[in-house]
């Protein structure tokens, strides 16, 4: 992975993306901290794939219908209700 720094990243944009594409992830540093990273979107396809269980997970797992926290009942009572005619 090759690092640029965010000038050099603005400044040769092309040739970032290029790079990207043909080698994969590059890093970006700011004042030579790392700060980002650029990915071909065929692997952040992949890395949100794995990251997110389906649906179909979620509705099967047995933590799903079980998280929902349920607030105690209050102590109030109805107020008794008057028909008028």
């Amino acid at each position: 992975m090759k690092n640029w720094s965010v000038q050099d990243a603005k400044a040769r944009f092309s040739e970032f993306l290029d790079t990207c594409l043909a080698e994969g992830p590059q890093l970006v540093t700011r004042r030579g901290a790392e700060a980002a990273v650029l990915v071909p979107m065929r692997d952040w396809n992949r890395l949100q794939s794995g990251a997110q269980p389906s649906l179909k997970d979620l509705l099967l797992s047995p933590e799903a219908r079980s998280d929902l926290a349920i607030p105690p009942r209050g102590r109030l009572r109805r107020r008794a209700t008057t028909k008028t005619a």
